[in-house]
């Protein structure tokens, strides 16, 4: 893929006048040429009207659509589909922060046709926001922030929680920031939910988004501070104490909350050393 960068766009800007690029969805998937693993420029094969896409931004002078194509479409040999997962997990940094972008107005896109408020149709607004003729109502795409935190302790343990349908894998305790609430008010209040412990200390660390469907994860570091391990047992089946020696199977090495372990495990033993 083009190493130039890639530059989000916003209704009503027109596109540049290079060779355009697509961001094609099928079935959820993004379409990307087979040979290069990018974008997909020459789209000979494909049916589809190049009318209804969403102009998202540009890579140099060529703009950058995206599409949501018939579930029916054969594509040709020339062209693979690869999933939000894989692309997150292996693929191109830019190349899925695009994908991560498009999918997202995709879906707003879908989503967003009748007012949440009187049931009348929306029409494009400011950028990509929608609003009612009828009674006015505004409403932008959705980015549902939630934390995600590591909890360790003064043996430089970390504690590992575990849910139904997950075997043996552990993570971080994780949940959706409530109206009216900061992150930090989060971090302390969902883990006191599901864990029944206290932490303090409680700093960030990093973010990512997580488009399944529009999350954006803030994770946190936070030191215990007392308190015996309940597990809510609506979302959790498991907590319990481990050392960076003994841990349990950990998420994919793209996810966040494996991010936030790995950097614990450095410091740790960049403290050691």
């Amino acid at each position: 893929m083009s190493q130039l960068r890639f530059e989000r766009m916003y209704p009503p800007k027109p596109a540049p006048n290079g060779a355009p690029l697509w961001a094609l969805f099928l079935g959820g998937e993004l379409v990307i040429s087979a040979a290069t693993q990018g974008l997909l420029e020459n789209t000979a094969g494909v049916a589809f009207d190049s009318a209804q896409g969403l102009l998202i931004g540009t890579i140099g002078e060529q703009p950058v659509y995206t599409l949501d194509i018939a579930a029916d479409t054969v594509l040709p040999a020339e062209y693979a589909l690869i999933s939000m997962r894989d692309l997150l997990a292996s693929g191109p940094v830019q190349l899925a922060s695009i994908a991560d972008y498009a999918i997202q107005l995709l879906r707003w896109m879908q989503q967003s046709g009748f007012c949440a408020v009187c049931g009348q149709p929306m029409t494009l607004a400011d950028g990509w926001g929608k609003r009612c003729a009828a009674c006015g109502h505004l409403a932008y795409p959705p980015a549902s922030p939630a934390i995600i935190v590591l909890i360790h302790d003064e043996q430089n343990r970390v504690l590992l929680t575990t849910k139904g349908g997950w075997n043996a894998r552990y993570s971080l305790v994780a949940g959706f920031v409530e109206p009216g609430e900061t992150f930090e008010e989060c971090v302390a209040r969902e883990v006191r939910e599901e864990v029944g412990v206290e932490v303090k200390d409680i700093r960030y660390l990093k973010s990512q988004s997580w488009p399944f469907p529009h999350q954006v994860m803030v994770g946190f570091l936070a030191r215990y501070a007392g308190g015996e391990i309940v597990i809510d047992t609506t979302e959790l089946s498991d907590a319990r104490w481990f050392t960076a020696d003994a841990f349990p199977d950990l998420p994919p090495p793209y996810a966040i909350s494996r991010q936030i372990i790995e950097h614990w495990r450095a410091s740790l033993a960049e403290t050691a050393s």
